[in-house]
């Protein structure tokens, strides 16, 4: 079965481990451990946000207290501090190419989004974690979170099957993703083999 998206990449394709991979190279992701013996390396948050290793997208999240936290004691899923940031935003990817980014105005409405004018600092961000995830092909999304001073963190890296909301774009937006993709997809198309005429010379 022919796919869009090739299967090389390192982000939600193969769980969440690219999370504690980043943290280990320095990416500027959310502080994230994988079991509660380095839990103190989140310091004393007022919630955790418990993830599964291997799950995708939001499945299987959790918000605990830290009581709720060490009585569970979780293991095979990846521990992160609950962040009190003041937005989410979206940068979309296709074939490697920024097409556009989308926020969440309302943090507690993180589908009810807007179009984001991306500065260049913020386009540097999310070209690291574009660079590093080093897919053949696809569309990707690189979601963040506005910290208080400013700064981003990762939040997810979806290169499996990213929700696109192309239907909030402005319509000269969407018109000229969607022909970037038409453009993209018609080049994915082998080409017919051209058939050599045999001519019988006899």
């Amino acid at each position: 079965m022919l796919t869009f998206n090739s299967f090389d990449g390192k982000g939600d394709q193969k769980g969440k481990q690219y999370l504690l991979d980043l943290q280990a190279l320095n990416y500027p992701v959310i502080p994230t451990v994988g079991n509660m013996e380095d839990i103190n390396i989140l310091g004393n948050p007022e919630k955790y946000i418990v993830k599964l290793i291997n799950g995708a997208d939001s499945i299987g999240m959790e918000m605990l207290t830290r009581k709720e936290l060490f009585e569970l004691k979780p293991e095979g899923k990846l521990i992160q501090p609950w962040i009190d940031f003041d937005y989410e935003v979206s940068f979309y990817y296709l074939n490697n190419e920024f097409q556009y980014a989308m926020y969440a105005p309302n943090k507690d409405k993180r589908w009810e989004l807007s179009e984001y004018n991306a500065s260049p600092a913020d386009l540097e961000f999310a070209r690291k974690f574009q660079i590093w995830n080093n897919m053949d092909r696809g569309i990707t999304r690189v979601d963040a979170c506005r910290l208080k001073d400013g700064s981003l963190l990762l939040v997810e890296l979806e290169d499996l099957n990213p929700f696109l909301s192309i239907e909030l774009l402005s319509e000269a937006k969407k018109d000229q993703f969607i022909n970037n993709l038409v453009i993209a997809l018609t080049q994915m198309i082998p080409e017919k083999p051209q058939i050599d005429r045999i001519i019988d010379r006899n």
